[in-house]
């Protein structure tokens, strides 16, 4: 397991990515200093959207040392699990709400040599995973409903937020927590006062790609300077 970034943790969703070109953008992120980059799973039936298979991403991975986190938004994730680690992800997400044995299948994660996180839709309570913290070393805050890009910050996840930190604080492990969803200037330090150390980042890290390294400092300042505050 890694120890938590001592640092605020920067993450690419690569849903708002030109698709066309995945190579050069991973590339352009990676050269940007992005820490890791999130690839968005989605089967069409948990999430009204479809987007990238494991062979997509494999593609990818060729051409970028960057890490890789596998957000499965799907129904049944259990099936692909060494999919997604043979593509070359380091890190693979399942959402408490699709797995009937959740302990099951992050156990499983942990067999096959990646990180294993769980992520909880604005709805679903923290109670979901409380009882899986001995397996994951990453919670995902949704604060966002799942499925599309660009859609606004929920701020009153923030409160959410702040309880799944102090759940991890009481557990004793070394364990991020990430939030996804409308993460930009504007709700990134909200975010982290709230307790987050991990933040992943669409929309607003696409708007001007000649200026991502500027962006990324940017929100990583904001992230840092709210940590420190709180």
């Amino acid at each position: 397991m890694q120890p938590i970034p001592s640092r605020p943790r920067l993450v690419a969703s690569i849903l708002p990515a030109d698709f066309a070109r995945l190579g050069e953008e991973c590339r352009a992120l990676q050269d940007a200093g992005i820490d890791r980059i999130q690839w968005d799973v989605m089967d069409g039936a948990f999430v009204p959207n479809l987007t990238v298979g494991p062979d997509v991403i494999a593609s990818v991975r060729r051409v970028v040392d960057v890490e890789f986190e596998a957000h499965l938004m799907v129904q049944r994730p259990e099936p692909l699990l060494e999919r997604w680690v043979e593509a070359g992800c380091e890190i693979v997400i399942v959402h408490a709400e699709t797995c009937v044995h959740l302990h099951r299948t992050l156990a499983r994660l942990r067999e096959l040599g990646v990180r294993a996180g769980v992520a909880l839709n604005p709805a679903t309570p923290l109670s979901a995973v409380a009882h899986v913290l001995d397996l994951v070393d990453l919670v995902l805050v949704m604060t966002v409903n799942p499925g599309f890009g660009g859609q606004a910050y929920l701020s009153t996840m923030e409160s959410k937020i702040a309880e799944a930190a102090a759940l991890i604080g009481r557990a004793g492990r070394a364990i991020e927590l990430e939030v996804d969803g409308g993460i930009g200037p504007d709700s990134i330090a909200g975010a982290a006062r709230a307790g987050a150390n991990t933040f992943c980042i669409g929309s607003a890290l696409f708007r001007s790609r000649d200026a991502m390294s500027q962006e990324l400092a940017r929100l990583r300042q904001l992230a840092t300077a709210s940590e420190d505050a709180a």
